[in-house]
């Protein structure tokens, strides 16, 4: 019997519905040769939400997100929407989205390819061969601890807050993340905290010393965050598996993608118990919308990420980095990772050539 798997797509805003449609490429290629029937649902989220349905995450598109065995998601956020009250900007979606799917554990790759190594901002040596995975814990932290929000004081003077707040059960589950995720490449885990000023990343590195006796094969190692930050662009490679706080891995990760040449490479999966969420790690960039020059590799390679970690089919993800690959290797280069001597193309034409790539490689 064939599989059947539904997947909700939620395109976003800017170019997210143009990246989206050429991971869509990748799903119909696989659909054919595999005889697997994907049920695609689609659904306004982020700016899109708010025009459809006066909120960023309608009711509507977070139960067909729930309802789905994978969720891939475009990008959401605009200046179109800057001006409107803090619960209705397009990025509310994104948080609520990880909250209500319990998505705790974010996987971001910082993988270079060979092609591309000369495209990083740094030296060749320093980036060729590095392959980091930033594992984040997403749904706690100073982007969701209460009490948060702006007051103003009797002196007529406005006060800002968040909290930083993390329980020992959410350090341990993503602990356990980090060193199984570790045990599956390098066996080595750097984690990154600022224990020696914030009491709620002390509790971090003392759950995480912890949890590393259940993994005697997986050596521990800890950094704080202003060195991590610095080590990554002094010498990366000496990373295999990060693991650190939703506010820190949103930073550092971002950074790790600028050493394989454009954030626009970087795929990610977000992972609860029962729900999984897969997109690029970049915005909406609503300035290159409707151009034809967004780079969707990190969007197809979170399609790789979705059967590899959503279908258990680790094969079909290294079948699509393989095309990415090739593609890369041929020469091909959307605007963002353009060197000279380079072929440049476009969204769609940079979709249709790993789609290309993909099909002879598909073993049914």
């Amino acid at each position: 019997m064939n599989p059947e798997s539904t997947i909700a797509v939620l395109p976003g805003d800017g170019i997210g519905p143009e990246v989206v449609r050429e991971a869509k490429k990748i799903l119909q290629i696989l659909e054919s040769r595999l005889g697997w029937t994907f049920r695609l649902a689609e659904a306004p989220v982020g700016g899109a939400g708010f025009e459809a349905a006066g909120h960023p995450l309608p009711p509507e598109s977070l139960k067909t997100a729930k309802e789905a065995d994978a969720v891939l998601l475009g990008a959401v956020g605009g200046p179109k929407w800057d001006k409107l009250e803090f619960r209705f900007r397009p990025e509310r979606a994104l948080l609520g989205l990880r909250k209500e799917m319990e998505l705790f554990a974010n996987l971001r790759p910082a993988k270079v390819f060979p092609a591309l190594a000369g495209a990083s901002t740094l030296k060749l040596e320093v980036v060729e061969g590095l392959d980091i995975m930033v594992v984040r814990e997403l749904i706690g932290g100073i982007y969701f601890g209460e009490p948060r929000g702006v007051e103003t004081g009797p002196d007529g003077k406005r006060k800002g807050f968040n909290t930083l707040v993390y329980t020992e059960p959410e350090i341990e589950r993503i602990a356990r993340i980090a060193f199984e995720t570790a045990q599956k490449r390098n066996n080595k885990v750097t984690s990154v905290d600022k224990a020696n000023v914030l009491e709620s990343t002390g509790l971090w590195r003392e759950v995480v010393i912890e949890v590393h006796a259940d993994y005697p094969g997986v050596s521990l190692d800890h950094m704080y965050v202003d060195n991590a930050a610095m080590q990554l662009v002094r010498a990366p490679k000496q990373f295999d598996v990060i693991v650190t706080t939703n506010m820190f891995g949103d930073i550092l990760s971002d950074e790790a993608s600028m050493l394989t040449g454009s954030i626009g490479m970087l795929p990610s999966a977000s992972l609860g118990t029962r729900h999984a969420m897969y997109e690029p790690i970049h915005g909406s960039a609503p300035d290159i919308a409707g151009k034809d020059i967004a780079n969707p590799l990190a969007t197809i390679l979170s399609v790789g990420m979705m059967f590899k970690h959503s279908f258990n089919r680790g094969d079909v993800n290294e079948w699509i980095e393989g095309a990415v690959g090739a593609v890369l290797d041929a020469g091909y280069r959307t605007g963002d990772i353009m060197s000279k001597g380079m072929k440049r193309v476009g969204t769609v034409e940079m979709g249709d050539r790993v789609a290309a790539e993909l099909e002879p490689r598909i073993q049914c």
